[in-house]
């Protein structure tokens, strides 16, 4: 019975150790030589793993390491906290109050010195990015060579970020660089989340048609319905979270202004594409719940307190659906299809980089006029 136990824990160790060596080979190696020219998804994969990285690196900074350096580690016997402290609550004391007694100014020091550590990592990131495009600029194959030497790079140039002051590279300069960014971040996460509904929408279609087809008329009733479902739950949702917003964030007129754009531009605009050829309600109560979410993060960091009952508050929610909305960007960005077709390419077919034999791969976008938006 022994023998069988220890031939079984074995065999498992071995699929779990193959398994593990698979990912990571995936992730960091490099399966091509050299000479062979690179495809338009070489090395996005990696990309999309290092740009999570970040993120965990970015929450553990804000919520962890920023709030725990604090003003009275100068004191202490370790100069390297106490260099720590210095450098990351630097420039903080045009944020805070003067009375280091009064009750605001630990709060306020402690969300500096975590956005601070926030833009530590964001340099990083943005850094790393430029010098990889510079590379893949001089030799095209260098985006998808060497990861696990790029990976110890961003990891070394996050820890060298750590010992930098926040003046004036962090507090000033890219404060207001990543200020630009997110607005066009926010113009490019729409844009993922079009291109991700209307593949989802399109696919179900397919799938409900394809039902109809092979089982008879009304099988493919659960794929309409389940793509009816989703486009109700999100427009309620939606709908929901204006009313909601009326009744808390409405005590100004600015707040009632941006509820009030944002409702009537998001009934408009879906009146106005489900007027077009390629109609997709999926994708309107998709941008439109977007769109609320954006409403949602802008009245709650109002700082008039006479229409943000959150004011001083850590918004939880809105933390955790930002993270996970843009996760799934970034997902969506490194994985999907459609992500893969060369700009301009009016070919179904798309270069898969990351087949073994180089060859061609079919785009899984269904088209055509037989199929339908829901």
């Amino acid at each position: 019975m022994g023998n069988v136990l220890g031939c079984v824990a074995a065999g498992l160790g071995w699929c779990c150790c193959t398994a593990v060596g698979s990912l990571i080979s995936s992730c960091c190696g490099n399966d091509k030589n050299s000479t062979v020219p690179p495809g338009a998804t070489s090395g996005r994969k990696r990309s999309v793993l290092l740009l999570m990285i970040s993120i965990v690196f970015a929450m553990v900074f804000q919520y962890v390491v920023g709030p725990r350096l604090k003003p009275n580690y100068r004191n202490k016997i370790n100069p390297v906290l106490a260099y720590l402290a210095d450098a990351w609550i630097d420039g903080c004391e045009e944020f805070v109050d003067d009375d280091e007694s009064s009750e605001d100014y630990d709060n306020l020091r402690q969300k500096c010195s975590g956005n601070n550590g926030v833009y530590r990592v964001a340099g990083s990131a943005l850094l790393f990015f430029i010098l990889t495009a510079v590379a893949a600029c001089c030799k095209p194959t260098a985006n998808r060579e060497a990861w696990p030497a790029k990976y110890v790079l961003f990891l070394l140039l996050i820890t060298g970020t750590v010992f930098i002051p926040n003046e004036p590279l962090f507090s000033s300069i890219l404060m207001n660089i990543f200020r630009i960014g997110g607005v066009i971040f926010m113009i490019f996460n729409q844009l993922i989340l079009l291109d991700m509904t209307f593949n989802v929408n399109e696919s179900w279609v397919a799938k409900g048609d394809q039902a109809e087809l092979d089982e008879g008329e009304g099988a493919g009733k659960k794929w309409f319905g389940a793509l009816l479902a989703t486009c109700a739950l999100l427009y309620l949702a939606s709908f929901v979270a204006i009313g909601l917003m009326y009744y808390f964030f409405s005590g100004c007129g600015t707040n009632t202004a941006f509820i009030t754009i944002t409702l009537i531009v998001g009934i408009v605009s879906t009146g106005i594409q489900l007027t077009g050829e390629e109609a997709s309600l999926f994708a309107s109560a998709a941008i439109f719940a977007y769109s609320t979410f954006l409403l949602y993060t802008a009245v709650s960091k109002n700082p008039n307190d006479e229409c943000n009952p959150q004011l001083g508050e850590e918004n939880v929610l809105g933390i955790v659906l930002g993270v996970g909305l843009t996760m799934i960007g970034v997902l969506w960005t490194g994985y999907s299809k459609t992500a893969y077709r060369a700009v301009g390419e009016e070919d179904d077919a798309v270069n898969d980089d990351e087949s073994g034999d180089g060859g061609r791969a079919p785009n899984t976008r269904v088209t055509g006029e037989e199929n339908y938006g829901a």
